[in-house]
């Protein structure tokens, strides 16, 4: 989405932090899954394959959340500027939603 769109709808730089923020949540439901997969592997040669995508995920997930840190989208060792993060975005969705139906 351009700037110009983006600042109309009241979003300003969001976007970024809306796909970081999936990516991220995307990335650990992919190691969740590799590891739970690994567990139900019937060969060696199969689990092994699973460990070495399992560190791609893991390594995936690290570079986005330093990615996130580094933006100032995410703030996992301090919980009261991660809330401001997180309210500042629910009431960004809230005008977003209440822009489109009027």
């Amino acid at each position: 989405m351009n700037q110009f769109i983006q600042n109309m709808m009241g979003m300003g730089g969001m976007t970024d932090q809306v796909i970081a923020t999936d990516f991220l949540i995307a990335a650990k439901a992919g190691v969740r899954n590799y590891t739970v997969a690994i567990t139900e592997a019937a060969t060696p040669e199969l689990r092994e394959a699973l460990r070495e995508q399992l560190r791609h995920a893991i390594q995936t997930h690290e570079n986005i959340t330093n990615y996130m840190i580094a933006k100032g989208f995410y703030h996992p060792h301090e919980l009261s500027e991660q809330l401001q993060v997180d309210v500042t975005a629910a009431n960004t969705a809230t005008n977003l939603a209440e822009k489109s139906t009027s």
